[in-house]
């Protein structure tokens, strides 16, 4: 943090009428043990007060707010053989990020101890939770409107409202942020001065106020409408979506293109999806669904995957972003975070995001279909295009969906051809119909002269329990889906 924040930050406050839950002066205290619980309870306090952070601060008079210096110096202070900070940190949980910052202030020399407030349990010191009411700190515990109000707060707190930067003048906003892509996409005009569209930006959480006429970018605003996702942390420009397209069926042909994406995801997705698109190879007439040359994979399949990758993906996970991989015979995207819905029931239940905010945005800007109705559109499109069903594969720390090319029945393998008929059942069964031998014949350009290839597929489903008779006591009335 700069000198010059801190100062700015001190002013303002310095300037609160009086000492609020999340905020105490002090002169000189030093005892370890009340500045312990003093911390649990500022952090609590500040999450119940809708506060990203408590302080603490020495060398001002409770009173009048003045500076008045302070000898207490917690780089220097120990506790037993122990660096006091490194004390402090065995006894709270979870342990917060603290940070103590000397501050030289025009009227004098401070101590500021800056709080995060909780983000997925109560602060605690040696195992219990404090919090402020009025100038005492009880025990959290004690006071249970508050410990449920505390755990209520917690609950939305998300990756999308934390910083990208801080304390950056508003011409910096309007420069690493591409507003004008926000103002067009949102179909809103573009205000005349640039007070309203900080106002806006601020409205959609795009942005937030911060101390001295200064400005915070939060994440969601970064990795939405970035004007160069470069310009952020390496930990945020690394969520940018790295695109690569091989020659062959595999990663050891030739790359024949890579493309990293530097602009925001809603600011930069029309012109991901069309490079996409240019690059898709272009399909012959094949089975009776397709009568004229079409991409290799549906281009609304391909967007709203794109889009569920984007959306879905664990903004925690450092180091990595979703990634696009274009292969001579199907398309793959990855992304990271293993995904919070089964990936057989992805389509008939509604998604779970972690991202809330960003699915609720791009919605709105209408980069994807409304919630619960995509993924099953995605596998619609592909039974028109007779294409084989998509995997959706979770890994241990990602998400995968491979999007295949067209393949004649005789070229599926067996487990493509059973993944085809039960996603196949489980679309049937969201239309209120059942799968029959003659719809998943269908489904899978099989001549109705060869029914019984669809039968022995049917078979291998109900084995795998995928699919069961939808009337125990009259098998030709049809299948369902295994959870139906």
């Amino acid at each position: 943090m700069s000198l010059e924040r801190d100062i700015d930050l001190i002013n303002d406050l310095r300037a609160q009428l009086a000492e609020t839950p999340w905020l105490e002066f002090k002169t000189s205290l030093g005892d370890q043990n009340k500045i312990g619980c003093l911390i649990s309870a500022l952090s609590n306090s500040a999450r119940l007060e809708g506060k990203e952070s408590a302080f603490l601060v020495w060398g001002i008079a409770d009173g009048t707010h003045d500076v008045v210096g302070t000898s207490f110096d917690p780089f220097t202070k120990t506790v037993g053989n122990q660096v006091f900070e490194f004390w402090l940190k065995q006894k709270l949980s979870p342990a917060p990020v603290l940070q103590f910052r000397r501050v030289a202030h025009p009227s004098g020399n401070l101590i500021l101890l800056e709080i995060p407030a909780p983000t997925t349990a109560p602060t605690c010191f040696e195992g219990i939770p404090y919090i402020r009411v009025g100038s005492a700190t009880p025990k959290l515990t004690d006071d249970q409107h508050r410990y449920q109000a505390l755990i209520e707060k917690m609950r939305p707190y998300t990756w999308e409202h934390g910083n990208a930067k801080t304390y950056v003048t508003s011409d910096t906003v309007l420069s690493e942020i591409d507003y004008a892509a926000y103002f067009t996409l949102t179909k809103q005009p573009l205000p005349d001065n640039r007070q309203h569209i900080l106002e806006k930006l601020e409205a959609d959480r795009l942005i937030k106020k911060d101390v001295g006429d200064r400005w915070n970018i939060l994440n969601l605003g970064a990795i939405l409408f970035a004007a160069d996702m470069t310009l952020f942390d390496g930990s945020l420009a690394r969520k940018a979506v790295r695109f690569v397209k091989y020659e062959g069926t595999d990663r050891t042909t030739t790359v024949t293109h890579r493309r990293d994406g530097q602009k925001g995801y809603a600011s930069g997705f029309e012109g991901l999806l069309g490079y996409i698109n240019g690059l898709l190879p272009q399909n012959e007439l094949i089975g009776q669904a397709l009568r004229e040359a079409h991409p290799l994979f549906p281009q609304l399949s391909v967007r709203e995957l794109v889009a569920n990758a984007l959306i879905h993906q664990d903004m925690t996970i450092t180091g990595a972003g979703p990634l696009i991989e274009l292969f001579s015979d199907r398309l793959e995207i990855t992304n990271p975070g293993c995904p919070l819905v089964d990936t057989n029931r992805m389509i008939d239940l509604p998604p779970r995001s972690r991202n809330e905010a960003i699915a609720s945005l791009m919605r709105r800007m209408g980069m994807c279909e409304e919630q619960g109705s995509g993924l099953d559109k995605v596998f619609r499109e592909v039974e028109v295009f007779q294409l084989p069903a998509p995997l959706l594969k979770a890994n241990a720390d990602s998400m995968q969906v491979v999007l295949y090319g067209p393949r004649t029945f005789a070229e599926m393998t067996a487990e493509e051809r059973v993944r085809a008929c039960y996603f196949h059942a489980v679309l049937k069964s969201m239309a209120g119909e059942r799968m029959r031998n003659a719809t998943l014949c269908e489904r899978l350009g099989i001549d109705a002269k060869n029914a019984a290839q669809a039968t022995t597929v049917i078979r291998k489903a109900m084995d795998t329990g995928l699919i069961k008779y939808a009337d125990e006591d009259h098998p030709r009335a049809g299948y369902h889906p295994w959870w139906h």
